[in-house]
């Protein structure tokens, strides 16, 4: 009976026992769950960051992908831009010089044109022409050479119309035609005004200006005569026709200064010899004119 107790005593211990353990495992069981329901809820919470994440990973690198894209694509379009601005550029420059070039050419052509013609001019002694179509054929695109050329008989051409002119004037002068004699006289001059015959034609053109009446104009070429040092021998005559026109101008003392100058320069003139009784006379007429003035 003892034993019977001690067994159901251990029994009920056992079944305590095993209670204990039973709500104690319960317990563990329900901490358990909990804690999987927590790690499931971080899980989750997690889960969602992640993919939040990943998706806002998604939208940057497709957001930087698409600002590089447009960077890039923009540097390229500049890019581009820049060469084809220097591309236009290259053209304007080359459409330029092809419109130099050609209007070169074109000009060297009308120029090439004109030389022909202007040397037939030259070729057949046209000397007129020649001097008078110079100027415009100096406007031309000409080389070198045919400058050189054009210019030499221009210059050549001048002479002898101016020579020819002279001459003519001679001729004038000799058949008392003074008005015609004065114009080739003075177109000898506008033809070639720096010629050594060019003194010579100054001083027929004085002479024809006194026989015109035109005293005053042809004491001025008489200066120029006396003043110039290419012909000297004209000097003592331009000198006498300088006292005349002043005489006839009843310019008495310019004609008697002139007079004493041809005395004094040109003492071996023959037109000293006239000079010194034509003073004299000269001399008295001023005297007497002081003395009526004074009267």
């Amino acid at each position: 009976m003892h034993d019977a107790d001690e067994e159901i005593r251990e029994i009920k211990k056992e079944i305590i026992e095993s209670r204990g353990l039973t709500i104690k495992t319960n317990n563990l069981i329900n901490s358990l769950g909990a804690d999987i329901k927590s790690i499931a809820k971080r899980q989750a919470g997690y889960e969602r960051r992640f993919n939040w994440n990943g998706a806002v990973f998604l939208v940057t690198v497709a957001a930087i992908s698409f600002v590089g894209l447009k960077l890039a694509s923009d540097a390229r379009i500049r890019e581009i831009e820049s060469e084809m601005s220097s591309l236009r550029r290259q053209v304007t420059e080359l459409e330029t010089d092809l419109a130099d070039e050609t209007r070169r050419a074109e000009e060297r052509a009308r120029a090439e044109t004109r030389a022909s013609r202007f040397y037939d001019l030259i070729r057949r002694q046209r000397r007129s022409e020649v001097v008078s179509g110079y100027p415009e054929i100096t406007e031309e695109n000409l080389s070198q050479a045919e400058e050189a050329f054009f210019r030499d008989t221009y210059d050549r051409f001048r002479l002898d119309l101016s020579i020819a002119a002279y001459q003519n004037g001679l001729e004038l002068m000799r058949n008392e035609r003074y008005a015609e004699a004065a114009e080739k006289f003075q177109e000898s001059i506008r033809l070639r005004d720096e010629a050594a015959h060019i003194p010579s034609v100054k001083y027929q053109l004085a002479r024809a200006l006194r026989q015109l009446g035109r005293q005053s104009e042809a004491m001025v070429y008489a200066r120029q005569v006396i003043e110039q040092q290419v012909d000297r021998e004209l000097q003592d005559d331009a000198t006498w026709l300088l006292s005349r026109c002043a005489e006839e101008l009843d310019d008495i003392d310019t004609a008697r200064e002139a007079l004493r100058t041809l005395i004094r320069r040109w003492p071996r003139s023959a037109l000293a010899r006239d000079a010194r009784p034509h003073l004299r006379e000269l001399t008295r007429r001023a005297i007497r004119g002081r003395q009526s003035s004074d009267g």
